[in-house]
């Protein structure tokens, strides 16, 4: 059977662009080899995010004393948080074949590889082969756990993101390396339920991708809560013919051995393009990326790529927006490229992370002017009723002409406040524009309207 779009690989990326393209009124299917919704549905943001609010709650309970709540001491159920954690993930993965099914898109299981002609043969887990054919073919492979040559991942004592939510049992001592989202999302959940953790990040900052103030403010934050972090710092070997792993961290100071049960290595991602027939093809790639233009066509024509496979922020609403702007270009429309500059990056750990836009050191090294305000949420009337007060909104304006040019945010549930910073932006809204900008009180978003004010020097609450 021939279909107008056959998209390999079902995750964030794949599935919604296969969505996309049947509403547009084509015949779609869809390969995938492992199950509906991909690493991010089955084993990235989604259970992820179901351990990390297993461990709000604990938190919660264990400070039940500061909201005048009194109840016995609770005992962390890690094999029923990892269950629950499973739980919420296969329920996803059933909402996605739901879709498939309402969308009338076909979903062949097995392992897909390009061929000539737009063209792809699919092998099942019985050794069965089938090719599938199509006028428009969208690699959405995604992407995986990067292996270093000294972190050799054994899945028992050297673990990716995988194992580490789903563990047989919750390890007493635990070394992460690398503290991007993955690094310190695990690292607070770990800790939180008890497990020490020390978190060893290469370069000068945590989180290193985001604004300086807002690293060195969950530094802060995740020293209070008992997390040991050493910057600056690299893995050169681990040991592990104990009945646990020895970590040789060299640092400023000299070399460091830590005792520990386990490593989390969490050092980025690599993209999933070997043996899936682009050599076969022909289609181009660079640095273990596939080579796309503005709309996502690869260098041979009827061939597309989309998501983590390609240059770009390997972040799933990445994916998914590609994948809807592709086959939208396919189908005719008058569409515009994705601006990369206004993407959102979230990280879940406690307090949350949240970003859009420049850093103000960014601003400073391309020599723009700027007007930069912050307001702390130790100033919010909601945050303090809340009991979480760490942190701050951060908004940095070009100081000629107003716009916007970046948010950064630090604290509880900033993760669901970013986008009006990334719609403001989108919209070319000015600074005096948000100080007007009613925002409802009380809330922990009204620290986006004092940061603007602060930036104006027009604050009121500081």
């Amino acid at each position: 059977m021939k279909y107008d779009i056959l998209v390999l690989g079902s995750g964030p990326g794949g599935y919604v662009t296969a969505i996309r393209a049947s509403q547009l009124g084509m015949k779609v299917a869809i390969v995938e080899r492992e199950a509906l919704g991909g690493i991010c549905l089955n084993w990235g943001c989604i259970p992820t995010k179901a351990l990390l609010k297993s461990a709000n709650v604990f938190e919660y309970i264990e400070h039940a004393e500061d909201y005048g709540i009194q109840v016995n001491k609770p005992k962390v159920d890690f094999g029923g948080m990892v269950s629950r954690s499973r739980g919420v993930a296969n329920g996803m993965s059933k909402g996605v074949q739901f879709l498939m099914k309402k969308n009338k898109i076909d979903v062949i299981m097995g392992d897909g590889k390009l061929m000539p002609g737009r063209k792809v043969e699919v092998t099942d887990d019985k050794g069965a082969k089938q090719t599938v054919e199509a006028n428009h073919v969208i690699v959405a492979t995604g992407a995986r756990s990067r292996k270093l040559p000294n972190l050799p991942q054994d899945g028992k004592k050297i673990i990716g993101y995988r194992e580490a939510m789903t563990m047989a049992k919750q390890p007493k001592k635990m070394v992460v390396v690398g503290s991007g989202a993955i690094g310190v999302e695990f690292a607070y959940f770990y800790n939180a339920i008890g497990t020490d953790v020390t978190v060893v990040e290469y370069l000068p900052n945590i989180v290193p991708v985001e604004d300086t103030d807002v690293s060195k403010q969950l530094a802060r934050s995740f020293k209070k809560a008992g997390v040991n972090i050493m910057t600056s710092s690299e893995v050169t070997k681990v040991d592990t013919s104990g009945s646990g792993v020895k970590v040789h961290v060299k640092t400023k100071k000299g070399e460091e051995v830590i005792d520990a049960d386990v490593v989390l290595s969490a050092v980025g991602v690599v993209a999933n393009i070997e043996n899936i027939g682009l050599e076969e093809v022909g289609i181009a790639t660079d640095r273990g990326k596939v080579i796309v233009d503005d709309f996502y066509k690869t260098n041979i024509p009827g061939y597309y790529a989309i998501g983590d496979c390609v240059p770009g922020p390997s972040l799933a609403h990445v994916a998914s927006a590609e994948g809807i702007l592709c086959v939208e270009k396919i189908a005719g429309h008058q569409v515009e490229p994705i601006d990369y500059g206004n993407i959102p990056g979230c990280t879940y750990c406690f307090p949350e992370v949240a970003s859009v836009g420049k850093t103000e050191q960014a601003c400073k090294e391309e020599g723009i002017e700027i007007k930069v305000g912050s307001f702390p949420f130790s100033a919010s009337g909601k945050a303090s009723a809340a009991g979480h007060k760490d942190g701050f909104v951060k908004l940095i304006f070009d100081a000629k002409y107003g716009e916007l040019l970046g948010g950064h945010m630090i604290g509880a549930n900033v993760t669901e406040m970013i986008a009006e910073i990334v719609a403001v932006r989108k919209l070319e809204t000015t600074g005096h524009e948000m100080i007007k900008t009613i925002h409802p009180h009380p809330t922990l978003s009204e620290a986006v309207m004092e940061a603007a004010a602060a930036a104006y020097d027009e604050v009121i609450h500081l």
